[in-house]
């Protein structure tokens, strides 16, 4: 079984959302396996910024559907999109 990377958009609900703290929920998130390689937060457009995830998991099924339903459980998270996967 292989490693995949996940590159994962998460937008705030609001321009006002603190997303140092967001990100930091989502790094206390605890799931077997996956593992944030890097993370960024970026502007979008208006004042509104996203927090962009390179996260590594196990090549299983669900678990990336599995953590993108956490991540979204955060309070002051609006939507999680996977941008990009691939096999390592």
């Amino acid at each position: 079984m292989g490693s995949v990377m996940m590159k994962i958009r998460v937008m705030p609900s609001d321009v006002d959302v603190d997303l140092n703290e967001v990100l930091e929920k989502i790094k206390n998130i605890q799931m077997e396996g996956v593992e944030i390689r890097d993370s960024a937060i970026q502007p979008i457009a208006f004042g509104l910024k996203a927090i962009v995830l390179m996260a590594v998991m196990p090549d299983m099924e669900g678990i990336g559907d599995r953590y993108i339903e956490e991540i979204g459980k955060i309070e002051g998270v609006e939507s999680v999109e996977i941008e990009d996967m691939e096999l390592l």
